[in-house]
């Protein structure tokens, strides 16, 4: 990307392409990004550093952004080794640089640079301390569990940039120029969005500052239409659908359960029960199907009862939904058995327990293929859904 975010902040980050997996689960079909950021002034300040494997291209790029100049100090917003792995390379490089971070953060370093002295190398900051560079000001914000503990984001004061840490990233390398929203949801859901009531928090916390520039540690810099950006943040942290819809996931063993799902589909697109999405998540990555459930009003979920219990696939899918915070939603369910069909009751139990989860009847068992009955039924449960 453009290495000018303003002619005074300077993008100094590295595109990984080679990347495929992000915390070695996650799919990344067109790599991941390291965001740093270098504001040039009386004094000059790094912002965050990059994964390990980019570490010498980084400090070429800091050395090329301040002309030589050594830096005063490097803010780090984030321990996550994804931005911090190269912390113990650049004080080496730059010996007066300063390490600026919340106390938590600090109390970190020895955890992950157990045999790197830090004795007179850090400053840390708590909410609302600022650090003067000349003509700009970083002013600091805690966002605790946005998504670690000791997280931290900056604004600059005279340029209205806040860096956001990995509020409002996305999965993707810069080079893709891909949309925004599908891997923007895809990592905040499954990365953050457990910790939705945070994700508030800070967004209320950052309503007084005019922001015209927002800056997060992975994924594009946000310059224009932030408000698009913010009301999404404030829909997914409020755990509220974005649109009318439903999602079918199932899974399938020998297509009796994928007949069914399919079925329903095609019935539900014949009423107004809006955008209807089939997930097939013996096929489809969990990341994907889990922003889908977020992204929707209702779900359906059928699968087959295995070894006297829920299917894999399903049990996996329903686990995520539950580790990050899924709830206000209309969920329907068919299961399939050939003779002690009981993957309902175990869907049941894994869904009531999330909040406002409201579950709708009728509750559909199919025993291996699909009949006269359970093809009422199918039709019964579409109507149902569809309500409003």
């Amino acid at each position: 990307m453009d290495c000018n975010i303003t002619p005074t902040i300077k993008y100094v980050g590295v595109d990984d392409i080679n990347a495929t997996l992000f915390e070695e689960q996650y799919p990344l079909p067109h790599g991941m990004s390291y965001n740093s950021y270098v504001i040039l002034d009386e004094k000059i300040a790094v912002l965050d550093s990059v994964e390990a494997g980019q570490g010498s291209l980084w400090l070429q790029q800091i050395e090329t952004a301040t002309q030589g100049k050594a830096p005063d100090y490097l803010v780090v917003h984030h321990m996550e080794p994804d931005h911090s792995a190269c912390i113990t390379a650049i004080l080496d490089r730059y010996p007066s640089l300063k390490l600026v971070a919340s106390t938590q953060a600090i109390g970190m370093l020895p955890q992950f640079f157990p045999s790197y002295d830090f004795t007179g190398r850090t400053i840390a900051v708590k909410e609302g301390d600022t650090l003067p560079l000349g003509q700009h000001t970083l002013q600091f914000f805690s966002a605790p569990m946005v998504h670690w503990p000791e997280v931290m984001v900056s604004y600059e004061q005279s340029e209205q940039v806040l860096f956001s840490a990995d509020a409002f990233g996305k999965f993707g390398a810069l080079q893709y120029a891909d949309e925004w929203d599908n891997e923007a949801r895809r990592y905040y859901i499954n990365i953050v969005g457990k910790y939705g009531p945070q994700v508030t928090r800070l967004l209320d916390k950052l309503t007084a500052p005019a922001i015209s520039i927002i800056a997060p540690l992975h994924g594009p810099v946000i310059t224009n239409n932030l408000t698009y950006y913010v009301d999404l943040y404030r829909t997914w942290s409020a755990y509220r659908p974005e649109c009318q819809g439903v999602l079918v996931a199932y899974a399938s063993i020998y297509g009796g359960t994928a007949d069914a799902a399919q079925r329903i589909a095609e019935m539900l697109r014949q009423t107004d029960a809006g955008e209807i999405v089939t997930i097939n998540l013996c096929r489809a990555d969990q990341s994907e199907a889990v922003a889908q459930a977020f992204r929707l009003s209702s779900m359906i979920v059928a699968a087959p009862t295995y070894d006297a219990g829920l299917y894999p696939a399903m049990h996996d899918f329903l686990y995520h939904l539950s580790i990050k915070n899924y709830r206000n939603r209309r969920v329907g369910i068919i299961e399939n058995g050939s003779w002690a069909p009981i993957a309902a009751k175990a869907m049941r139990t894994m869904l009531e327990p999330l909040p406002q989860i409201e579950i709708i009847d009728p509750v559909v068992t199919i025993r291996s293929r699909l009949n006269d009955t359970s093809m009422q039924q199918l039709q019964l449960l579409a109507q149902n859904i569809a309500k409003k």
